[in-house]
């Protein structure tokens, strides 16, 4: 097992219990103690657990908190490169489409590849690189200016100036968190601001999230349940985020073993 899945274990032990020991982790996965003290360590860099003697913890979650980039990237791999891949599945040649920054949305720009004629607006770099990587010469990629976030998206006043001159066919929306009454969520209000606006440019607009995401609230909501279309996410949603979130919007859940993806349409359940 890579370093990059062991740490993932650990990562969905510690947010399903709270707490792990390093003995409990060797026998686990089969490692070294020192192996499991580096993962450990690596976690703990990334502001992803909080060491103690012994083992680690959870990081209390803050609305405000703010994970980069690199440490977002080691959660939910297989959920997220389902998502990626059902939502690339809506993307017809020959249209304008927008991508949020974010881990899932990036991982999404990867299975763009083989659509032709595409123009694509984001407002972040990683994602503006994985839409250029194959060097096609149909393909329009547009990426807007601003500042900087931990999470690598260009944010404030420029960026929201340029996405509100913009009519996208499609937009998809990556979020930190999504919860009853608080809709879908980011923790930076600069953020919020801009993805609002890019939410806006959308004909149809598409919300890519995890089930790690499900009850989880950021500072800024983004978008209300009723203003997205469709939300790709993965089976592992619970029962009741399925039905509540079917009130609202069409939903499909992809599923990390390869199976076919359940959908629920609003009002009805379908696959489920």
């Amino acid at each position: 097992m890579l370093a990059r899945q062991r740490q993932e274990v650990i990562l969905d032990e510690v947010r399903r219990t709270g707490a792990v020991q390093v003995g409990d982790l060797v026998l686990r996965l089969g490692v070294s103690d020192m192996t499991i003290r580096r993962d450990l360590d690596a976690l703990a860099r990334r502001g992803l657990v909080e060491k103690v003697y012994g083992g680690a913890t959870s990081v209390i979650g803050r609305s405000t908190d703010e994970p980069g980039f690199e440490a977002k990237s080691v959660r939910q791999l297989a959920e997220k490169e389902a998502i990626a891949a059902l939502a690339a599945q809506q993307v017809q040649p020959g249209t304008a489409i927008g991508l949020s920054a974010g881990t899932t949305t990036w991982t999404m720009a990867r299975h763009l590849d083989d659509v032709a004629d595409l123009t694509a607006v984001t407002n972040s770099v990683r994602v503006a690189d994985a839409l250029q990587r194959r060097g096609r010469t149909d393909r329009t990629v547009v990426l807007t200016g601003g500042v900087r976030t931990p999470s690598d998206a260009l944010v404030g006043p420029v960026a929201v100036q340029a996405l509100r001159s913009l009519h996208l066919d499609m937009v998809f929306l990556g979020v930190h968190g999504m919860a009853p009454r608080a809709g879908f969520t980011t923790p930076n209000l600069n953020e919020g601001e801009t993805n609002r606006a890019l939410a806006e440019a959308a004909g149809r607009l598409v919300v890519v999230a995890d089930s790690s995401k499900w009850s989880t609230v950021g500072i800024s909501t983004i978008v209300d349940f009723d203003e997205v279309d469709l939300l790709i996410s993965d089976q592992g949603l619970p029962a009741e985020a399925r039905q509540l979130l079917g009130e609202h919007l069409d939903l499909e859940l992809a599923d990390p073993e390869g199976a076919e993806e359940e959908s629920v349409r609003r009002g009805t359940v379908e696959g489920l």
